[in-house]
């Protein structure tokens, strides 16, 4: 009789006391929980620990960096990794108690991911499925990815999960500049490490094919006004982060 498998959930956090709850909440099939805290000001530790996670300091070295440290410190091998502004639905939770009590094989687990934005699920605009690596073998997987959009390099085969990990993201316009104006900084910063800025005239025709890929080939119109809202962010994003990057040089 196989031995049913233990998951330690991680979550990185800083000042998310308006989406911790949920997170936690969510990770009822996980034997632990742990939250590692880059030096939140706000009530994200103490709502975290009313809730049953261990929680653990620890100065911010990175987006991947950050993660790895966290799955080192996990009681157990295999890592349920999310965000806080993330949560499992029902059917991804029910799914993860199935594959614990079937057995875990290979080095790591994709699932789709189903973002909530401006309080509309995204099923088109190229958010959907979006396919995440998050459950993983912590001895053949880490996360990788110097600057900003890390993600888990497993050695090993890939499974896929079919339920949603759940995304709730900009819940306004103005949470949604603040977020683009953060993650075109660290773009840019890694165009310029890298040398990978793009000559002046990219800087109009690149955002214009992004926003044409978004809202007519990925089918941003079929999410109506915020898929039209999403398509012209993702240029809005690809002007900032080069223009930035050639500010830098």
């Amino acid at each position: 009789m196989k031995t049913m498998v233990k998951l330690s959930a991680t979550i990185v956090t800083l000042n998310e006391e308006k989406n911790i709850a949920r997170a936690i909440e969510s990770l009822r099939c996980c034997e632990e929980i742990l939250i590692v805290d880059s030096g939140s000001t706000d009530r994200t530790r103490s709502i975290a620990n009313q809730r049953g996670a261990r929680i653990i300091p620890h100065t911010w070295p990175g987006y991947a960096q950050q993660k790895n440290w966290a799955a080192a410190q996990a009681a157990n091998d295999w890592i349920l990794s999310i965000d806080a502004d993330e949560a499992l639905s029902e059917e991804l939770e029910a799914e993860l108690l199935a594959l614990k009590s079937a057995g875990l094989d290979g080095a790591a687990y994709s699932m789709p991911r189903l973002a909530q934005y401006l309080g509309k699920w995204i099923r088109h605009s190229g958010w959907y499925p979006d396919r995440k690596v998050r459950l993983y073998d912590r001895r053949k997987a880490k996360w990788t990815g110097e600057y900003v959009h890390e993600s888990v390099e497993a050695d090993g085969p890939v499974g896929e999960l079919r339920s949603n990990l759940l995304h709730f993201t900009c819940e306004s316009l103005s949470a949604h500049m603040k977020t683009l104006d953060r993650y075109t900084t660290l773009a840019a910063e890694e165009l310029v490490a890298k040398g990978r800025t793009r000559p002046a005239y990219r800087l109009a025709l690149d955002p214009a094919w992004t926003f044409v890929r978004a809202y007519l080939l990925q089918r941003g119109f079929l999410d109506g006004f915020e898929g039209f809202t999403i398509a012209y962010m993702a240029a809005l994003y690809t002007f900032l982060k080069y223009a930035k990057a050639r500010r830098a040089i």
